[in-house]
């Protein structure tokens, strides 16, 4: 995808990295130690996703003088928001029927549908600009960049490992959590740690090949804005409410894992890095 350049300095990927990590870890940090109520969970983590945007804004404005052109402004096609609203309905709500027609899991007694829809609806409003804050940083602004200087598939990864990498922090923490539930007795709190992190790695650089192709396939940021709001918020409203089958974590990353690796290899990413495909 072709980036306007004005009179500036050349992109740099650590300049990029030390901005955007400088001013959104800190916040994800304090999102792990003190995010203990839902009021600070949300705010301390919405807000470390939109200083992605904010870092994004400042690097490319004043350090490396882009243009924000190419970034995916259109608001693509309804066709890519049923897709993308399916995709998370498979990963979500599919393995919690499936858990309830194996009789693997069972239905909150007194807890209503509609009570679940209105959790996921507010929640989803509330994820949207938070969600937009990553999605311009990374695949709006950064992929394109890395696909100038790298093969599309080499600048895919690269960005794929370092949304990987942005989300350590949070992988860390919730590392610290399940050593201290106990979850991982026997290991101890370091190894424990160490095994979340390396686990995170092959699904979250695959999820972060769907969410590039998404956005490279439909060219817009409203569309990858929405499949990333729909994600978080089906996770975190069936998480608060119906709770997860048995096999839906299992699910959701091995389908992730399928979906990534099928778009790596047989997506043609030099026709969509390039534009081409508008």
């Amino acid at each position: 995808m072709p980036v306007e350049k004005q009179p500036g300095r050349p992109f740099s990927l650590w300049i990029y990295l030390l901005i955007v990590f400088a001013l959104s870890w800190p916040i994800q940090v304090a999102f792990v130690v003190w995010g203990q109520t839902e009021l600070l969970s949300y705010s301390l983590s919405s807000l470390a996703m939109i200083m992605v945007t904010v870092g994004t804004y400042i690097a490319g404005r004043y350090v490396f003088k882009d243009s924000f052109a190419d970034a995916g402004w259109s608001l693509g096609k309804p066709v890519h928001y049923v897709l993308v609203i399916g995709l998370g309905v498979l990963l979500w709500v599919v393995p919690t029927l499936a858990g309830l027609l194996m009789g693997s899991y069972s239905w909150p007694a007194g807890l209503l549908v509609s009570q679940v829809v209105l959790v996921f609806l507010v929640k989803f409003i509330g994820v949207l600009i938070p969600a937009f804050g990553e999605e311009f940083g990374w695949r709006g602004y950064l992929l394109p960049r890395l696909a100038q200087l790298h093969t599309p598939r080499k600048a895919l990864l690269i960005q794929s490992v370092i949304w990987w990498a942005w989300h350590l922090p949070t992988v860390v923490g919730i590392g610290f959590m399940v050593a201290g539930t106990g979850a991982g007795a026997g290991a101890g709190v370091a190894v424990t740690v160490l095994a979340v992190v390396l686990i995170t790695i092959v699904p979250s650089v695959m999820h972060a090949v769907i969410f590039s192709y998404i956005w490279a396939k439909s060219k817009s940021l409203g569309v990858a804005t929405v499949y990333h709001a729909i994600y978080d918020s089906l996770r975190e409203a069936m998480e608060r409410t119906t709770g997860f089958a048995p096999i839906t974590d299992l699910w959701t990353n091995v389908v992730i894992t399928i979906i990534g690796l099928i778009l790596l290899v047989k997506a043609d990413w030099k026709t969509l890095l390039s534009g081409k495909s508008r």
